[in-house]
Order: structure tokens, then C-alpha cells, then sequence
């Protein structure tokens, strides 16, 4: 035999025995608790509800789903760490919806469609422009009205630069022909804080401020939605009230590009079960999101078809040079 010849039999030998092994780590799989990282700060409407979603994950897998959160950058530092993370199946986490633009701003070293695994999209959320319930303005109306008679004047916060809420929000002002002061903050959680402790006059965000709307702290202007929530019913879409613009950011989890095939089907069927049990509805319920489930592949089609939309949005609202004034 020569050399050559043996060489070729046992680096066969070798990668055979390694797809073995593989087959058999996937078979195991998980054989130790999985990392999910939530790349929103604790206490947030994502957090809230990943937390119950990988607690019941966790019953069909068989091992601990501990989330970790990694905030900052709108939630694209967290998305990175999960992006840069070793495609074993330990590793997994949201993926924001902003990443589709992000990654064509350029402010994410990441091609969704290429460096992501994608397991499912589970909900949506519910968007509110929110301020204290001592503000002047009954309404958007009546907000609109007051931005009109000072420009700039006015202050939001949101979860972070050219983030839903933040590209929300200017387009609500584009359409309503507004100036306001953007803050923005790291997340959700620290931007409602500063709304409740008078550090700006308004919020855009997901609903955390639900709470705080029913007890009175805050009121509820109106919801960025297609449709009126099931707990704010009484509360008009900013649409309704005469400026159409619809904010929509499913949440949806995934995990590193290159994942073992099998692993990825035992995850794809956990979180499956996950999102269909009650346990997530009634999370979801409690912050007024609706259920949006799509698996996989289906959730990987969308993603790719709202990076279309966000090419036209990037260019109508000037994204580029609102991230650089940051």
C-alpha cells in the first residue's frame, strides 16, 4: 500500500469516527444546562417573558435553560456574544428583529441570513407612547400639538439608537411633522425609570409601562399597533388617531450558524412546546404580547423579508445619520 493510499484510508477512518461522535453528542443532547442570552436588561417585557419560555423549554429537554443577560448596543451586543459562541447547542438567545438593520447599517459585524441558526419567532409585543399622568397631553393629538408649537423641546427615551423604538418614534415624527429630543438608554427597563422619574417627558417602548398605565403612575397616549390592545381597548392606535404608523418587533431565539442538524431539530421541537403551553401565554398576556409562533425555517424567511423592508426604511427616515449623531 503506499503511502498516499494509506494516508487517504485513515484520514477517511478519522473523519468517519468524528461524525460518529457527533451523532452521538446530538443523541445525548443536552448533557449539561444551556446558556440563553437575553440581550435586554432584567426586569424588561423580553426578559420577562424569555424567562418563562426557557423554564418550560427546559421541562422537554431534560436540563436547566439559565438566561443570562447581556445588554447594551440595542441588543445587538448580546446577539453577538450568542453569534460568536461555539455552535454546540449550549449556547442559544434571542434574536432581536433590529438586527436586520443593524446588519445593513453597518453597526453589527453580522449577516443575519448566514451567521444565525434560527429555532423559532414566539411573540410580538405591544408598543405604547407613554408619559407621566401629570403631563399636559390627552392624547397624541394633543402632543402633536404641543412638539408643533416648540420644536426640539420635547424629550423620549427608548431602548437605544436606531432600535424599533427609536426608528419608531422618528417615524412617527416624520409622519407628524415633529421635532423631538431623543435619550436614549440601554434597554427597556432603564428608559421606563427615567420617564417614571421625570428625566424625560415621554416614552416609547414595549409594554412595561403597562403596570404603571393601570395604577395611574403613567398615561397611555396611544399604541403603535395595527389593532387596540385587549387591556388598553380604550386607548386608540396612534394610527386611529390621525398619523399611520405601525411598530411591530417579534421576538424571536436562535442560535450560532453551523449547529448539528439533530440538535437543532431538539430545540426547534422544545421551544415548539414551549411556546404553545400556558404557562408562555399567560407571561405574554400579563404584558398584553400576542402569540406570533412561527419554527425555524418559516421564522429564518421572515427575517430575510424584513431586511427588504428595512433597506426602504433605512433610506426614508436617514438611519445613517441618526447613528452617527448617535
Amino acid at each position: 500500500m503506499t503511502a498516499s493510499r494509506r494516508h487517504f484510508i485513515l484520514g477517511s477512518l478519522g473523519a468517519a469516527a468524528l461524525t460518529a461522535t457527533g451523532r452521538a453528542s446530538a443523541a445525548g443532547y443536552p448533557e449539561r444546562p444551556i446558556t440563553f442570552i437575553c440581550p435586554w436588561p432584567a426586569g424588561g417585557t423580553a426578559d420577562m417573558t424569555m424567562r418563562v419560555l426557557c423554564a418550560e423549554a427546559a421541562k422537554s429537554l431534560g436540563q436547566t435553560v439559565v438566561l443570562d443577560n447581556k445588554a447594551g448596543a440595542s441588543g445587538m451586543l448580546g446577539l453577538r456574544t450568542m453569534a460568536l459562541a461555539k455552535p454546540d447547542g449550549y449556547t442559544i438567545g434571542q434574536i432581536p428583529i433590529s438586527v436586520a438593520r443593524f446588519s445593513q447599517l453597518g453597526s453589527v459585524p453580522l449577516d443575519p441570513l448566514k451567521d444565525l441558526s434560527y429555532i423559532a419567532r414566539v411573540s410580538g409585543q405591544t408598543f405604547g407612547i407613554v408619559c407621566q399622568a401629570a403631563a399636559p397631553w390627552k392624547d397624541i393629538k394633543e402632543l402633536v400639538a404641543d412638539a408643533k408649537a416648540h420644536p426640539g423641546k420635547l424629550t423620549y427615551a427608548s431602548a437605544g439608537v436606531a432600535g424599533a423604538t427609536h426608528v419608531g418614534m422618528e417615524e412617527f415624527n416624520q409622519v407628524a411633522g415633529i421635532e423631538m429630543l431623543h435619550i436614549p438608554y440601554k434597554g427597556g427597563a432603564p428608559a421606563l425609570q427615567a420617564v417614571l422619574g421625570g428625566e424625560v417627558n415621554l416614552l416609547i417602548d414595549s409594554s412595561s409601562w403597562a403596570p404603571h398605565v393601570q395604577s395611574g403612575k403613567l398615561r397611555l397616549l396611544g399604541t403603535l399597533g395595527a389593532h387596540r390592545t385587549a387591556d388598553f381597548k380604550d386607548v386608540p392606535t396612534v394610527t386611529e388617531q390621525g398619523f399611520p404608523v405601525v411598530v411591530d418587533a417579534p421576538n424571536g431565539i436562535g442560535g450560532p450558524k453551523g449547529m448539528d442538524p439533530a440538535v437543532l431539530g431538539k430545540l426547534r421541537a422544545a421551544f415548539r412546546q414551549a411556546a404553545a403551553s400556558p404557562e408562555f401565554a399567560a407571561a405574554c398576556n400579563r404584558i398584553d404580547a400576542p402569540l406570533m409562533y412561527l419554527d425555524g425555517p418559516d421564522y429564518e424567511q421572515y427575517v430575510a423579508q424584513t431586511m427588504q423592508k428595512e433597506k426602504l426604511l433605512i433610506d426614508k427616515l436617514k438611519l445613517r445619520e441618526l447613528l452617527a449623531k448617535g
